[in-house]
């Protein structure tokens, strides 16, 4: 019985020392992420910001209305240690309203310093709208640019709610009032109320190109049939500037602007407001692994942005088969 009890005490005792353990693990790895936080957040970025760089931004994903980035493009043109900017964008496009916005602190940023675009994949619709802001944009052989011009999707449902036997009614102050409709087929007069619509934005994106590019309007409108080019056949058309990279870019900005060789290219994110947040780092480690937006506010947010939950007209670049392989 005595050896019986002496193996109990010590088992608790070793229970009580392996719970201690991992207690003080968990505790070790939190404080360890919360510096890492800290200084990232709080040390590193405000070490970078009273040191001249060249600051680096990306532009990714699909394009919304995103306050926190275009807080971003107003602090780097403020600060004073900031000596240029360069966009890395790699967008399929998105509302025309976040190009719009994006495109107005691209340009108010190139009031007072130099701006260039370094195209990844892909900048198309109001990813090239974004791009063509730049003072000088850089693109490689094969990215993808173009695809000029702007689109509005509705869904006609009325023969599948037909089938299934579904009437929806609705009383309404005027005839084009929320036409088109998806529970019936879109009257004329509100098919040509669309095409106004399109047709004035679409007019005021080939004139943006127009005069961002050097064009006339008429060269402009050739290229605004909604194509895309890829990098080499875009600097054939004007549409970029040079074919390269990080290199590329730093040579112009170096050669053609002035701007202080050997300077350090900082990537600058949105920061949260406030503190650092522990949760909010955690949150964003864990979007970043499963491919989700680490920008995103919430989970549902992230989700939404992946499957591309756009409102509105919109400049984006639509393959019709995403499985089929570019040629």
């Amino acid at each position: 019985m005595s050896g019986t009890a002496e193996d109990l005490i010590d088992r608790r005792r070793l229970r009580r020392k392996l719970s201690f353990w991992r207690v003080a693990a968990v505790v070790f790895a939190a404080l360890a992420v919360l510096g890492i936080a800290l200084f990232s957040s709080v040390g590193g970025r405000s070490a970078f910001s009273t040191r001249d760089q060249i600051a680096r931004v990306a532009i990714e994903g699909l394009i919304t209305e995103d306050q926190e980035l275009l807080d971003l493009l107003e602090k780097v043109k403020d600060e004073a240690a900031v000596k240029a900017v360069v966009l890395r964008i790699d967008s399929p496009g998105g509302t025309t309203v976040g190009g719009e916005a994006l495109y107005e602190a691209v340009r108010a940023i190139a009031a007072v310093k130099p701006v260039a675009a370094e195209v990844g994949t892909l900048a198309a619709s109001a990813g090239y709208m974004i791009a063509s802001g730049a003072d000088h944009i850089v693109a490689r052989r094969t990215s993808i640019v173009g695809s000029i011009g702007v689109i509005f999707q509705y869904v006609d449902a009325s023969q599948l709610l037909d089938t299934i036997g579904v009437d929806v009614n609705a009383i309404k102050s005027s005839p084009l009032k929320a036409e088109p409709s998806p529970f019936a087929p879109a009257p004329e007069a509100a098919k040509a109320m669309i095409r106004r619509l399109i047709m004035d934005t679409y007019e005021w994106f080939v004139a943006l190109v127009a005069e961002r590019r050097g064009m006339s309007l008429a060269e402009a409108r050739v290229l605004a049939d909604g194509s895309i080019f890829t990098g080499s056949q875009g600097l054939e058309r004007n549409l970029v500037d040079a074919l390269g990279g990080e290199a590329e870019v730093r040579r112009w900005l170096e050669d053609d602007r002035g701007v202080r060789k050997g300077l350090k290219i900082v990537d600058r994110e949105p920061e949260e407001e406030g503190y650092v947040s522990l949760f909010a780092t955690a949150r964003t480690m864990l979007f970043r692994g499963f491919g989700l937006d680490p920008r995103a506010a919430s989970l549902e947010t992230a989700l939404l942005r992946k499957v591309g939950h756009l409102d509105g007209m919109v400049s984006l670049w639509q393959p019709l088969d995403e499985r089929a392989p570019l040629r």
